[in-house]
């Protein structure tokens, strides 16, 4: 077989540079940033990324699948949020905990990843399905692990439902006064809330 026709068929070369993967994944970043799950194509991710897309295939299977490998990236500062659970008295959990999520979501460089995987999330039942997974391995479960009181997985998913619902509302439909509210305002009314879910009767 000759070096053009495995190219063909989307094996790498054994010359590929090493940081091809991540070029992939960055374009798949940006492409479902900015046309959503259902607008990006595996064809557009490959020429994005200046490749073939037979090698997205090589690298990462199905659309789903770079979808998912893309947007772990987003939610590696969420697995932090158990510690955010375990650093100090439960009472005060319900402010580190927004505190923190809201700090992952000011954040330009988390922001733009984020905003790819909720909008996509909303409008795709496959995106949905992996924002779903991600939501619970990752972070639920871990900040439900970190409570030791009954039903702690309902109480850490109603938590996240207050924080993600706040943060559609601000950052991705943009409603207003929300949007444009200081960010300390936002924490100080939101924080009681998920203290409540977290640790309420």
């Amino acid at each position: 077989m000759t070096d053009a026709t495995a190219k063909r068929r989307g094996r790498p070369p054994r010359t590929e540079s090493a940081d091809t993967r991540d070029r992939i994944l960055t374009a798949a970043r940006e492409e479902f940033s900015e046309r959503g799950y259902e607008k990006t194509s595996v064809r557009g991710i490959a020429k994005a990324a200046g490749v073939d897309s037979a090698l997205v295939h090589h690298y990462f299977g199905t659309k789903e699948q770079v979808f998912e490998a893309a947007v772990e990236v987003a939610f590696a500062p969420a697995q932090n949020a158990p510690a955010a659970v375990a650093e100090g008295p439960l009472d005060g959990v319900g402010e580190r905990l927004t505190r923190f999520i809201f700090g992952v979501w000011e954040n330009p460089a988390t922001r733009k990843p984020l905003l790819a995987v909720v909008r996509s999330a909303v409008n795709n039942e496959a995106a949905a399905a992996v924002f779903r997974r991600l939501v619970v391995a990752q972070v639920l479960g871990r900040v439900a692990a970190q409570l030791d009181l009954p039903d702690a997985e309902l109480r850490a998913e109603l938590a996240a439902a207050q924080l993600v619902g706040t943060a559609m509302l601000r950052y991705v439909i943009k409603v207003e006064p929300l949007a444009s509210a200081n960010v300390e305002q936002i924490i100080a009314r939101v924080a009681p809330v998920v203290q409540g879910h977290l640790t309420g009767p």
